[in-house]
């Protein structure tokens, strides 16, 4: 793995901060923020929301009793 020194990230952004501009850079970060945080929940299996499609019919839940999903 390649060693990634501080003169290496100044260098990096700088770069970033010419090529976008001090109005657009922050809108960069948050975006490469986003994408990254959803790559890491998708590696860790976790979900905010429920992937199956929903027919519209009431759920079982486990003590029996029935639940409508209104999503």
């Amino acid at each position: 793995m390649v060693n990634v020194g501080p003169m290496e990230l100044i260098i990096v952004l700088v770069i970033a901060l010419l090529v976008l501009g001090p109005k657009r850079l922050p809108e960069a970060g948050r975006a490469v923020g986003k994408g990254m945080r959803e790559f890491k929940d998708s590696l860790s299996g976790i979900n905010d929301h429920d992937d199956d499609e929903d027919d519209g019919e009431p759920h079982t839940i486990r003590d029996g009793t029935t639940s409508s999903s209104s999503s």
